[in-house]
């Protein structure tokens, strides 16, 4: 699970990157999904531990900014959505942007959740 942190990271901080370029923003607030990436890498690489409490840890720290992650962005990107009343929309890409970022956080959150109970069961055999 700590390559899926370091790669879904890698994917946001791509998407954050590439919502600041495209837009040719002068907004920082467009590479909100390059810190949200930059978070779950650091927390990845953190997890690629032997301790087993200490890639516990650093895994659920990943998952809580996965699931911030989607509940801010999806939250921000409906709203848009809602403000605009079926009009065109004021900022297109940067709500593309927060979709796309609500998407890929949402995916990683439903893995880690998996992952989590898989691990929980596997426990609960061997005892």
């Amino acid at each position: 699970m700590a390559k899926l942190s370091i790669g879904f990271g890698v994917v946001l901080i791509l998407l954050g990157i590439w919502g600041f370029v495209a837009t040719g923003s002068t907004h920082h607030t467009s590479l909100i999904p390059t810190w949200f990436g930059l978070a779950l890498a650091v927390s990845g690489l953190l997890a690629r531990s032997e301790d087993e409490k200490r890639r516990m840890l650093w895994m659920h720290v990943a998952v809580t900014v996965g699931l911030v992650g989607f509940l801010g962005a999806g939250f921000r990107a409906i709203s848009e959505v809602v403000k605009a009343h079926g009009a065109p929309l004021a900022h297109p890409v940067a709500v593309e942007d927060q979709a796309a970022m609500a998407a890929i956080c949402l995916v990683f959150v439903l893995l880690c959740v998996r992952s989590f109970i898989a691990v929980r069961r596997s426990r609960k055999l061997a005892a």
